[in-house]
């Protein structure tokens, strides 16, 4: 019988895996990222959403992020302080506290990245 070889207890770093039986697996460090270079701000193609969550809240999400995870975070502070909203950056995604669709969008343009206001 094979013995479980213990790889990683993060989740996300490798796109899901925790665990591999080959003894020879070797985990490449996959992600979402395009490579270790982010795209111009203006060959990004962002889309600003507005989600409801519980209890009627609503959040502002930046999606369709490609490039480094440290950039995603660095422009997610700057979105937030931009709004003066509370907020997180997790899951290849930005998200706002509140309805901030037009706040975002204009530091989105002011920062020359390209943005569509996406959802109902």
């Amino acid at each position: 019988m094979a013995q479980k070889k213990k790889i990683s207890n993060d989740f996300n770093s490798l796109g899901g895996l925790v665990y591999s039986t080959d003894p020879e697996f070797k985990p490449s460090n996959a992600s979402k990222s395009t490579g270790s270079i982010t795209p111009a701000p203006n060959q990004q193609d962002l889309r600003v959403h507005l989600i409801r969550g519980k209890g009627n809240k609503l959040t502002t999400v930046v999606r369709e992020w490609r490039g480094r995870n440290e950039d995603l975070e660095a422009l997610g502070k700057l979105l937030k302080q931009a709004c003066g909203s509370g907020g997180t950056v997790k899951d290849w995604e930005i998200l706002i506290q509140g309805d901030k669709r037009k706040e975002v969008g204009a530091r989105l343009e002011k920062e020359g990245y390209k943005y569509k206001l996406a959802g109902g």
